[in-house]
């Protein structure tokens, strides 16, 4: 049953990214000349994905809900809120607002984690470094484009 419920959880927050997709929008932004191709997101989320749900479930297993958990369930908030504010709602800054939060709460849940499972800890930190890229991804698109910061 905790398997079947941190699996609902990770694909709740995965779906945002496939409902609030980047379209002709972002195509048009001014983006850095190190920005990943447009194909690796999907493929670099998914693994991402998959790192989370497991990372979770071990700690869950090890532990129940206690602070780790709640901080788990905290970043999966707001990682899904990231492409709703930055592709929905075209609020680059609130979207950076929102991953300078996710971070934290990565690093938190990590130092959590580390007594109950070096595992899942070490699981999240391709994660962890992937949000430090794409929060200087979102900082320098909202820089080049400052007339489009704010939607």
């Amino acid at each position: 049953m905790a398997a079947l419920t941190i699996a609902i959880l990770v694909l709740a927050a995965a779906s945002s990214g496939a409902i609030f997709k980047p379209g002709d929008w972002y195509r048009n932004l001014r983006k850095p000349f190190w920005t990943p191709p447009s194909w690796a997101f999907p493929l670099v989320w998914s693994v991402l994905y998959v790192l989370i749900g497991y990372a979770g479930w071990l700690v869950y297993t090890l532990e129940g809900f206690g602070p780790a958990m709640a901080v788990w369930g905290l970043q999966l908030v707001f990682n899904a809120a990231w492409s709703w504010l930055f592709f929905y709602l075209r609020r680059m800054d609130l979207a950076f607002v929102d991953i300078c939060a996710l971070l934290p709460s990565i690093l938190t849940f990590m130092a959590l984690a580390w007594p109950v499972s070096t595992t899942a800890t070490l699981a999240f930190l391709p994660y962890a470094l992937w949000v430090v890229a794409a929060g200087t991804l979102n900082l320098s698109v909202l820089r080049l484009n400052p007339l489009q910061a704010r939607g």
